[in-house]
Protein backbone atom coordinates (compact mmCIF):
# COMPACT_ATOMS: atom_id res chain seq x y z
CA UNK A 1 0.00 0.00 0.00
CA UNK A 2 1.40 3.41 -0.33
CA UNK A 3 -0.29 5.80 1.79
CA UNK A 4 -1.96 9.24 1.06
CA UNK A 5 -1.40 8.33 -3.32
CA UNK A 6 -5.52 8.19 -3.16
CA UNK A 7 -8.11 10.05 -3.76
CA UNK A 8 -6.65 13.28 -4.75
CA UNK A 9 -8.15 16.13 -6.70
CA UNK A 10 -6.55 18.50 -9.21
CA UNK A 11 -7.58 21.93 -10.57
CA UNK A 12 -5.76 23.63 -13.15
CA UNK A 13 -6.47 26.94 -14.21
CA UNK A 14 -5.83 27.66 -17.57
CA UNK A 15 -5.83 31.01 -19.72
CA UNK A 16 -8.62 31.64 -22.15
CA UNK A 17 -11.26 29.13 -20.30
CA UNK A 18 -12.97 27.45 -17.57
CA UNK A 19 -10.34 25.73 -14.59
CA UNK A 20 -10.13 21.88 -15.62
CA UNK A 21 -10.47 19.55 -12.34
CA UNK A 22 -9.19 15.81 -12.43
CA UNK A 23 -10.92 13.74 -9.45
CA UNK A 24 -12.30 10.91 -9.06
CA UNK A 25 -15.59 9.03 -10.45
CA UNK A 26 -18.25 9.20 -7.51
CA UNK A 27 -20.83 6.79 -7.36
CA UNK A 28 -23.08 10.15 -7.70
CA UNK A 29 -21.99 10.73 -11.08
CA UNK A 30 -23.70 7.43 -12.39
CA UNK A 31 -26.38 9.58 -14.51
CA UNK A 32 -24.06 12.25 -15.89
CA UNK A 33 -20.99 9.38 -16.66
CA UNK A 34 -23.62 6.85 -18.00
CA UNK A 35 -25.16 9.63 -20.53
CA UNK A 36 -21.80 10.96 -21.27
CA UNK A 37 -20.87 7.32 -22.88
CA UNK A 38 -24.08 6.49 -24.22
CA UNK A 39 -23.56 10.57 -26.81
CA UNK A 40 -19.57 9.01 -27.12
CA UNK A 41 -20.23 5.42 -28.53
CA UNK A 42 -19.52 5.89 -32.47
CA UNK A 43 -16.96 8.57 -31.47
CA UNK A 44 -14.43 6.52 -29.00
CA UNK A 45 -15.36 3.39 -30.59
CA UNK A 46 -11.96 3.64 -32.94
CA UNK A 47 -9.72 4.19 -30.35
CA UNK A 48 -11.03 2.46 -27.13
CA UNK A 49 -9.66 -0.63 -25.77
CA UNK A 50 -11.80 -3.75 -26.15
CA UNK A 51 -11.23 -7.18 -25.05
CA UNK A 52 -9.96 -9.96 -26.92
CA UNK A 53 -12.08 -12.22 -24.91
CA UNK A 54 -15.83 -12.52 -26.84
CA UNK A 55 -17.86 -13.51 -24.23
CA UNK A 56 -16.16 -10.55 -21.96
CA UNK A 57 -19.15 -8.37 -20.54
CA UNK A 58 -18.20 -4.57 -18.91
CA UNK A 59 -18.37 -3.79 -15.34
CA UNK A 60 -21.68 -2.51 -13.33
CA UNK A 61 -21.37 1.39 -12.62
CA UNK A 62 -20.70 0.79 -9.02
CA UNK A 63 -18.24 -2.20 -9.73
CA UNK A 64 -15.97 0.13 -11.83
CA UNK A 65 -15.78 2.85 -9.20
CA UNK A 66 -14.96 0.33 -6.89
CA UNK A 67 -12.61 -1.20 -8.54
CA UNK A 68 -10.96 2.30 -10.04
CA UNK A 69 -10.76 3.16 -5.88
CA UNK A 70 -8.79 -0.23 -4.91
CA UNK A 71 -6.44 0.24 -7.68
CA UNK A 72 -5.69 3.29 -7.20
CA UNK A 73 -5.47 2.63 -3.34
CA UNK A 74 -3.10 0.11 -4.22
CA UNK A 75 -0.88 2.39 -6.11
CA UNK A 76 -1.24 0.89 -9.39
CA UNK A 77 -3.66 3.41 -11.04
CA UNK A 78 -4.65 7.11 -10.44
CA UNK A 79 -8.17 7.49 -12.29
CA UNK A 80 -9.61 10.83 -13.10
CA UNK A 81 -12.21 12.22 -14.36
CA UNK A 82 -12.12 15.67 -16.72
CA UNK A 83 -14.73 18.18 -14.98
CA UNK A 84 -14.97 22.04 -16.13
CA UNK A 85 -17.53 24.38 -16.43
CA UNK A 86 -19.20 22.48 -13.83
CA UNK A 87 -19.74 19.10 -15.92
CA UNK A 88 -18.19 15.88 -17.10
CA UNK A 89 -16.17 16.05 -20.55
CA UNK A 90 -14.17 13.18 -19.77
CA UNK A 91 -11.49 10.79 -18.04
CA UNK A 92 -7.67 10.52 -17.58
CA UNK A 93 -5.69 8.26 -16.58
CA UNK A 94 -2.34 7.14 -15.28
CA UNK A 95 -2.36 3.77 -15.47
CA UNK A 96 0.27 0.73 -15.20
CA UNK A 97 2.05 2.66 -12.11
CA UNK A 98 5.02 1.02 -11.35
CA UNK A 99 7.45 1.74 -8.59
CA UNK A 100 11.14 0.60 -7.83
CA UNK A 101 13.49 1.48 -10.16
CA UNK A 102 10.71 2.49 -12.93
CA UNK A 103 8.58 4.56 -11.76
CA UNK A 104 7.21 4.95 -14.84
CA UNK A 105 3.03 5.09 -15.90
CA UNK A 106 1.07 5.68 -18.93
CA UNK A 107 -1.51 8.08 -19.76
CA UNK A 108 -4.87 7.61 -21.03
CA UNK A 109 -7.48 9.96 -21.87
CA UNK A 110 -11.17 10.11 -23.83
CA UNK A 111 -12.97 13.40 -24.26
CA UNK A 112 -16.72 13.95 -25.21
CA UNK A 113 -16.82 15.39 -28.88
CA UNK A 114 -18.56 18.21 -28.26
CA UNK A 115 -15.98 19.72 -26.66
CA UNK A 116 -12.98 18.29 -28.55
CA UNK A 117 -11.05 20.56 -30.03
CA UNK A 118 -11.07 23.63 -27.57
CA UNK A 119 -7.49 23.18 -25.85
CA UNK A 120 -9.21 20.67 -22.91
CA UNK A 121 -7.44 17.04 -23.10
CA UNK A 122 -3.94 18.33 -23.80
CA UNK A 123 -4.33 20.58 -20.68
CA UNK A 124 -5.30 17.96 -18.42
CA UNK A 125 -2.92 15.73 -19.65
CA UNK A 126 -0.46 18.35 -19.28
CA UNK A 127 -2.06 18.55 -14.83
CA UNK A 128 -2.10 14.97 -15.00
CA UNK A 129 1.99 14.74 -15.64
CA UNK A 130 2.62 17.29 -13.27
CA UNK A 131 0.93 15.05 -10.78
CA UNK A 132 3.02 12.17 -11.68
CA UNK A 133 6.28 14.33 -11.74
CA UNK A 134 5.98 16.48 -8.93
CA UNK A 135 3.27 14.48 -6.56
CA UNK A 136 3.78 11.24 -7.11
CA UNK A 137 7.05 11.36 -7.61
CA UNK A 138 7.42 9.25 -10.90
CA UNK A 139 9.84 9.45 -12.92
CA UNK A 140 8.57 8.61 -16.72
CA UNK A 141 4.70 9.15 -18.19
CA UNK A 142 4.09 7.60 -21.59
CA UNK A 143 1.02 7.81 -24.20
CA UNK A 144 0.43 5.04 -26.68
CA UNK A 145 -1.48 6.28 -29.11
CA UNK A 146 -2.75 4.29 -32.62
CA UNK A 147 -0.93 5.82 -35.86
CA UNK A 148 -4.43 7.02 -37.26
CA UNK A 149 -5.46 8.81 -34.21
CA UNK A 150 -4.97 12.48 -35.66
CA UNK A 151 -6.70 14.14 -33.01
CA UNK A 152 -4.44 12.38 -30.30
CA UNK A 153 -1.12 12.70 -31.77
CA UNK A 154 -1.63 16.63 -32.21
CA UNK A 155 -1.65 16.22 -28.01
CA UNK A 156 1.45 14.86 -27.45
CA UNK A 157 3.10 17.00 -30.14
CA UNK A 158 2.04 20.29 -28.18
CA UNK A 159 3.13 18.85 -25.38
CA UNK A 160 6.59 18.12 -26.72
CA UNK A 161 6.35 14.20 -25.86
CA UNK A 162 9.30 12.82 -27.15
CA UNK A 163 8.63 9.91 -30.00
CA UNK A 164 10.33 6.59 -28.92
CA UNK A 165 8.70 3.61 -31.89
CA UNK A 166 6.33 1.88 -33.04
CA UNK A 167 4.76 -0.52 -31.29
CA UNK A 168 3.19 -3.90 -33.88
CA UNK A 169 -0.11 -5.05 -32.53
CA UNK A 170 0.00 -3.64 -28.70
CA UNK A 171 -3.49 -3.28 -28.08
CA UNK A 172 -6.75 -4.71 -28.72
CA UNK A 173 -9.00 -1.68 -29.94
CA UNK A 174 -12.26 -2.26 -31.81
CA UNK A 175 -12.03 -5.95 -32.45
CA UNK A 176 -8.35 -5.88 -34.10
CA UNK A 177 -4.76 -6.40 -32.56
CA UNK A 178 -3.52 -2.32 -33.71
CA UNK A 179 -0.30 -1.24 -33.99
CA UNK A 180 0.85 1.98 -31.52
CA UNK A 181 3.29 4.98 -31.58
CA UNK A 182 4.77 5.38 -28.47
CA UNK A 183 5.67 8.51 -26.35
CA UNK A 184 7.24 9.72 -22.93
CA UNK A 185 8.49 12.02 -21.06
CA UNK A 186 10.49 12.35 -18.25
CA UNK A 187 11.24 14.23 -15.05
CA UNK A 188 13.92 15.78 -16.54
CA UNK A 189 12.40 17.13 -19.32
CA UNK A 190 10.50 18.88 -17.10
CA UNK A 191 12.78 21.47 -16.58
CA UNK A 192 12.24 24.28 -13.68
CA UNK A 193 8.81 24.33 -14.81
CA UNK A 194 5.35 22.62 -14.51
CA UNK A 195 3.64 21.52 -17.73
CA UNK A 196 0.63 23.52 -16.83
CA UNK A 197 2.72 26.83 -16.62
CA UNK A 198 4.60 25.74 -20.25
CA UNK A 199 1.26 25.31 -21.48
CA UNK A 200 -0.51 28.45 -20.07
CA UNK A 201 2.54 30.48 -21.40
CA UNK A 202 2.44 28.87 -25.08
CA UNK A 203 -1.71 30.10 -24.91
CA UNK A 204 -0.77 34.02 -23.99
CA UNK A 205 -1.33 36.49 -26.73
Amino acid sequence: MREGLWPATLTARRVGGAPVILRPLHGRDRRQWEALRAENVDWLKPWEATSPEPLATGMAFRQLVRHFDHEASEGRLQPFVIETAGRLVGQMHLFGITWGSLRSASAGYWIAESVAGQGIVPFALAAACDHAFLVLGLHRVEVNIRPANAASLRVVEKLRFREEGLRRRFLHIDGQWRDHRSFALTIEDLGRSSMVEVWNRSQEP
